[in-house]
């Protein structure tokens, strides 16, 4: 009866920092650019979406306020996880471009996790499994 989860939403305030953020910064590609119904207001929302090159799956940047998760070990878990063939090499790339990340690459029995935030405050971590 379900097939697959094609796309989740991504609380920004501003959906034109956010997508500067998550195409030139991350490197995601825009996929979806449409203004809404009420499009008579010139700063009503528009559905606005970014994947990862070859991946069906898009985050929409839409309006509204980032959500605050319950800490974990003392930290506030990431909503979304981006995968990569190397966590420290991600890390550093990212890090070169301004991002700014809560952990360094932390490992686990499973992999690698490096934390941080858009600028907005939603947190994402770039994952690596062994």
């Amino acid at each position: 009866m379900l097939e697959k989860i094609v796309y989740a939403t991504v609380f920004v305030s501003d959906q034109d920092r956010a997508l500067d953020f998550y195409t030139n910064v991350l490197g995601f590609k825009k996929r979806a650019e449409n203004p809404t119904a009420d499009s008579s207001t010139p700063d009503s929302p528009r559905f606005l979406a970014v994947g990862v090159k070859d991946q069906d799956f898009l985050l929409v940047l839409w309006p509204g306020t980032p959500g605050q998760g319950h800490p974990v070990q003392g930290r506030i878990p990431a909503a979304y996880t981006i995968e990569t063939p190397d966590c420290r090499d991600a890390f550093e790339a990212l890090k070169s471009r301004g991002v700014k990340f809560e952990t360094g690459v932390l490992e686990y029995p499973w992999g690698y996790v490096a934390v941080f935030q858009d600028p907005d405050g939603n947190r994402l971590q770039l994952r690596q499994g062994r």
